[in-house]
């Protein structure tokens, strides 16, 4: 990994802590095991969720509400299906 891709990733965790240690684990979860091999589209998705705010992440996550993003929702499904 370049010193760029490096710097990236710091900026993305920072990103991903939200005060919910359920997201931030979600969130980290997933870019340990899938950003580096993640397609752009999916990266330009994820960027898009993390924009989002947090009490309807909480909601997606959860399960209580479904994104009207379908894609969006369905990097939600993939994240949560990630194991521990």
């Amino acid at each position: 990994m370049s010193e760029a891709d490096d710097a990236e990733l710091r900026r993305l965790r920072w990103k991903c802590r939200r005060g919910m240690r359920e997201l931030d684990q979600l969130f980290t979860r997933y870019l340990d095991r899938e950003w580096r091999q993640s397609s752009e589209a999916e990266r330009a998705v994820f960027l898009r969720l993390l924009e989002s705010e947090d009490d309807r992440l909480w909601h997606w996550f959860m399960g209580h509400e479904v994104a009207d993003d379908v894609e969006i929702q369905t990097l939600v499904e993939r994240i949560r299906s990630l194991p521990p």
